[in-house]
């Protein structure tokens, strides 16, 4: 199977070249734009790119199927994964069209998370120091909370040309090699890495494109169940303890800002600007991206590429777990 996830992700990526620029000129044309905050001239670029990323996934996918009928026997999880790849999706749209607002975006995916429960079998994870512990019902539940976190942190760790779909790329193609050390296959995965790779073409540094809440809760909700369908729970946590991290900084400035609303320290702020010299300026150190910038004179793609360099060191770390 290794030569099918090979062409699941040259494929997607190929298709999600070709798709990328078309996007852009429809949402262009229609007007669905959003600021580059962290460039001087403040240019409009098209959002909700990430409409290209689930396009070229579901395309690359279908064309796999077609031609290679004896698949069909293979596919129970990566159907899954596309029912919800597209509830998120559709959630995201939503979400970037009409702004539904933070608190129904964390808590409604756990409805969309129940598809994932069709390929759960065992009810036992694996617990440092402990073993295996059967959680019995309540292993339902870790599930669909689970990737509804997951979906949720790779859409918060975003704000950067090419930081969530980088970083999502990055944890993709180390579930496949874990994946592939385990023994098993996960087409769609692939044909999600190559579709995300291929918009990061456009997305990234000066970014053509934005992903979206469209595109990082879609890409983020096939990253979460890749996680728990085949039983990466613990070393999964600690791919993803740089987006954890940021989760967590991000509720500190929150409560501090209700605790001192009139402290400037904690004054909500989405973005910084950029200096004469093409550095950054954050407000604050109270998101995962902002903090070196903050200390030191850097640039947009500086920072992503330490945040890359970050996210990938966790992920290596998290090749040697098995579980």
């Amino acid at each position: 199977m290794k030569h099918i996830i090979a062409l699941s992700v040259s494929l997607s990526f190929v298709f999600a070249m070709l798709l990328t620029p078309i996007t852009i000129k429809i949402l262009r044309r229609r007007g669905i734009l959003a600021v580059d905050y962290y460039k001087r001239e403040r240019r409009e670029v098209p959002k909700s790119g990430g409409i290209a990323v689930i396009s070229a996934s579901l395309l690359s996918f279908s064309v796999l199927i077609l031609f290679n009928t004896h698949l069909h026997n293979h596919c129970n999880i990566d159907f899954v994964a596309i029912l919800l790849m597209l509830f998120y999706g559709i959630f995201g749209a939503i979400d970037d069209f009409t702004d539904i607002g933070r608190p129904i975006k964390i808590f409604f995916p756990l409805i969309l998370s129940l598809p994932a429960l069709i390929t759960a079998h065992s009810t036992e994870i694996f617990l440092p120091f402990i073993g295996f512990f059967d959680f019995s019902y309540l292993f339902y539940v870790i599930i669909i909370v689970y990737i509804m976190v997951v979906s949720n942190l790779v859409n918060m760790h975003s704000g950067f040309n090419g930081l969530a779909s980088g970083l999502s790329a990055i944890l993709i193609a180390t579930l496949l090699v874990k994946i592939a050390m385990k023994g098993g296959d996960f087409i769609f995965l692939g044909c999600v890495l190559g579709a995300t790779l291929g918009f990061l073409w456009y997305n990234w540094y000066p970014a053509r494109v934005f992903l979206g809440n469209v595109g990082s809760l879609s890409v983020g909700a096939v990253i979460g169940y890749a996680i728990v369908a085949f039983g990466f729970f613990i070393s999964g946590f600690i791919m993803l303890i740089p987006h954890t991290a940021n989760f967590i900084l991000y509720v500190y400035w929150r409560l501090m800002h209700k605790m001192r609303p009139e402290d400037e320290r904690f004054k909500i702020v989405k973005f910084g600007r950029v200096r004469e010299d093409g550095t950054i300026e954050v407000p604050n150190r109270l998101t995962l991206k902002w903090i070196l910038p903050y200390y030191f004179k850097m640039t947009e793609k500086e920072t992503v590429l330490a945040m890359y360099a970050l996210t990938a060191s966790f992920c290596l770390i998290s090749l040697c777990i098995p579980f």
